[in-house]
């Protein structure tokens, strides 16, 4: 896992358009106007005609955790396809590792308190989601629209907090050097307060994706 985040990395990295956080505990970077306004709007038409609730895995009990509605995208809609296009040549990483994309909507009032992408070793659920296509490597997220209040993403370890653009682009390594998961990575998307919020997911695994 650590050999291709480092290719990754080092791809991320030479791009002119891409900032890299300053900090030694995470891998991560941000490009805005990743994608225009055009191709998120189609996203966002997709993501509200298929939503449903949102889940989480080794669910704690906590009905308000994750209260957001999720979309999983059909990977034969043109916009999905452009989309899929786009991060390829970006991050250069096999489509054969990848997850199909999400999308999440989040209304007024809801959120996704801190978590991390990666499946919790030993957890309930870790054999379930880990037993065919391995752990989670990376996450690239897209920001689809602008939110009138609330909606950022808090990571808490490294004191940043980015807020939501249009077209805006996250990315980071899920793992840690040593080839572990990287805990500085829990991540919180903040309860919006006004308006809606859409982004969109797209998260890698160390073996081919077998769903």
């Amino acid at each position: 896992m650590t050999s291709e985040g480092d290719s990754v990395s080092a791809r991320l990295s030479s791009r002119t358009n891409m900032q890299c956080v300053p900090s030694s505990k995470i891998e991560l970077y941000q490009q805005r106007d990743f994608l225009d306004e055009t191709l998120a709007g189609k996203l966002i038409a997709l993501i509200d005609k298929n939503r449903r609730p949102s889940t989480i895995a080794d669910d704690n009990g906590d009905a308000a955790f994750r209260t957001s509605e999720t979309c999983d995208l059909d990977p034969a809609e043109p916009a999905v396809r452009a989309l899929e296009q786009k991060l390829e040549a970006l991050n250069g990483i096999d489509p054969k590792f990848g997850e199909p994309c999400q999308g999440q909507r989040y209304e007024a009032g809801q959120e996704f308190k801190p978590h991390t992408d990666y499946f919790t070793p030993g957890g309930r659920d870790y054999e379930k989601f880990c037993s065919d296509s391995g752990q989670r490597t990376w996450t690239f997220m897209v920001y689809l629209n602008e939110v009138e209040a609330g909606g950022a993403t808090r990571f808490k370890a490294i004191g940043k907090t980015f807020h939501p653009e249009t077209g805006k682009l996250l990315c980071w390594n899920n793992a840690a050097r040593d080839g572990g998961m990287n805990a500085n990575t829990l991540h919180h998307g903040m309860k919006v307060r006004r308006g809606t919020k859409y982004v969109i997911t797209k998260w890698y695994r160390e073996k081919p994706w077998r769903g």
